[in-house]
């Protein structure tokens, strides 16, 4: 079905509720435009209400007992499945994740290829679910664990990774044996309905996964407060975070978050300082910055401090901000008139402040950028460590390059933040690069690498305040989080 919106004819899609499609909702339907072009409107999806949510819920508590008996072998196929068949779909999916949330094509690319191998990963983990044999005190006793699934799984998840995100919810929760009722960002549901157009065609019975669209208020608030849910996983904002984790302290049902991050570079002064440049430019402006592991601060030595910056601004002069569908493009557009609005804001701050602006800091607003939200990549510096724009996540093209006198100074202003998720030293020292990684307060640490960047069979996951819940994301021990143990003893 389609509907003539604007210049442009946009297809209008539904939820997905016990395999069912559902193709309008109580409120009626919400528009999916391009940042890059807001003329454009990429698709139209379904303003669901609490009553829609609750029958999703339903049908994932009764599809649970058989997707439950099915062996993880049987069920890990299915996702091997979707995998393939998303791996067809590959550059199509690409430019619909372009289309809708704004980075470059190439990005696009290597996240819809990092969520196949996502799926891939998982179904073959089918076979690798297991509890473990450990020897009684008794001769004449088995003692031993089961791995068993939690039941209903709500996942709600971001706009800024919207397919390798729901990816790496979704395929563990299933494998484990939950079903699942999956809320995508409202900025990119179309890329989140492919994962779910993908499981249907590989043949995931009814009610398994449950695909619904809708506001935060109705459709995010039912999949939180009720009582058939018995885990929620949720990427998003710290403030919505502390909701979640307040209910789920109430509640006691299992909770997994990631909330954000401040992300540190460390540069010393016996840096690569031609690679860390690249590195940085690459973690700060990559993605537009709308990354939770992108680096916003580069905490650098006086020694070389002015060396880098200048660097820094040269490389970063030459990036080509643009429709991410261009070719040379190396950085879209943010993904909203709110976010765009949110980030000019802190902009203000940090002068106000007395930092010093080195480079951008406004709009981009030429006929080229005219119908989207550019923004100009953006560099502070004589920043202090507890200026807000040092302090808190702005979440988009923005910089702020902070003067240490040591590498103990650094290591302490590094930590000196209320998140902890990624840090990333540049070094060729390797006792200096083995003293940060045991002192840094971070979950993910890198040396002379970008703080983006994942790889998926290892745990993610953050400290303080990035992360709630004592189970990290992604790898095997993605697993522990969407199953419980069951001990037993079997005499004979």
């Amino acid at each position: 079905m389609s509907v003539c919106v604007g210049r442009f004819m946009s297809s209008v899609y539904p939820c997905i509720i016990n395999g069912e499609r559902v193709q309008a909702g109580v409120y009626g339907v919400f528009e999916d435009r391009n940042p890059a072009d807001v003329d454009e409107v990429v698709a139209v999806f379904p303003l669901l209400s609490r009553e829609d949510v609750k029958k999703a819920i339903d049908s994932a508590e009764e599809a649970f007992e058989k997707w439950a008996a099915l062996s993880p072998v049987q069920r890990g196929k299915y996702l091997v499945k979707a995998a393939q068949i998303m791996e067809s779909q590959a550059e199509e999916l690409a430019r619909i994740l372009t289309r809708e949330e704004g980075k470059t094509l190439n990005e696009s690319r290597a996240e819809v290829a990092r969520a196949i191998d996502i799926f891939k990963f998982y179904g073959v983990m089918g076979s690798r679910i297991r509890g473990e044999f450990t020897p009684s005190a008794d001769a004449r006793t088995h003692l031993f664990t089961l791995r068993e699934p939690l039941g209903v799984v709500s996942i709600i998840t971001p706009w800024n990774f919207p397919i390798a995100i729901p990816s790496w919810k979704i395929a563990p929760a299933l494998v484990c044996g939950n079903t699942v009722v999956f809320k995508p960002a409202s900025y990119t549901p179309l890329i989140g309905y492919k994962i779910v157009e993908a499981l249907n065609a590989a043949g995931i019975p009814p009610g398994v996964v449950n695909f619904v669209t809708g506001s935060g208020g109705e459709v995010g608030a039912e999949l939180i407060i009720n009582d058939k849910v018995d885990a929620i996983s949720f990427t998003g904002s710290a403030e919505v975070g502390e909701e979640i984790k307040q209910y789920a302290c109430r509640s006691n049902i299992r909770v997994q978050l990631e909330l954000g991050g401040k992300n540190p570079s460390v540069v010393l002064e016996d840096a690569d300082l031609d690679k860390a440049v690249e590195m940085v430019t690459r973690a700060a402006f990559g993605l537009t910055g709308q990354a939770c592991t992108a680096t916003s601060r580069a905490i650098v030595v006086d020694k070389i401090a002015k060396q880098f910056e200048e660097k820094l601004v040269e490389r970063v002069k030459r990036i080509r901000v643009g429709n991410g569908l261009a070719d040379g493009v190396e950085m879209g557009p943010v993904v909203g008139e709110k976010e765009m609005k949110k980030i000019l804001s802190y902009v203000d701050i940090g002068v106000k402040e007395g930092a010093k602006l080195l480079i951008g800091g406004k709009r981009l607003t030429s006929q080229e950028h005219s119908k989207g939200f550019f923004l100009e990549p953006t560099i502070f510096t004589d920043v202090t460590p507890d200026m807000k724009i040092a302090q808190e996540e702005i979440f988009g093209p923005v910089l702020s390059i902070i003067h240490v006198h040591d590498f103990d100074e650094a290591v302490e202003v590094a930590n000196k933040i209320e998140y902890g998720l990624s840090a990333s030293v540049f070094t060729t020292s390797l006792p200096r690069a083995f003293e940060f990684i045991q002192r840094v307060q971070a979950g993910v640490v890198k040396v002379n690498k970008p703080t983006t960047g994942l790889e998926f069979q290892v745990p993610f996951g953050g400290y303080k305040r990035s992360s709630y819940g004592d189970i990290k994301e992604q790898g095997e021990t993605a697993l522990d989080f969407y199953s419980k143990l069951k001990t037993v003893y079997l005499g004979y």
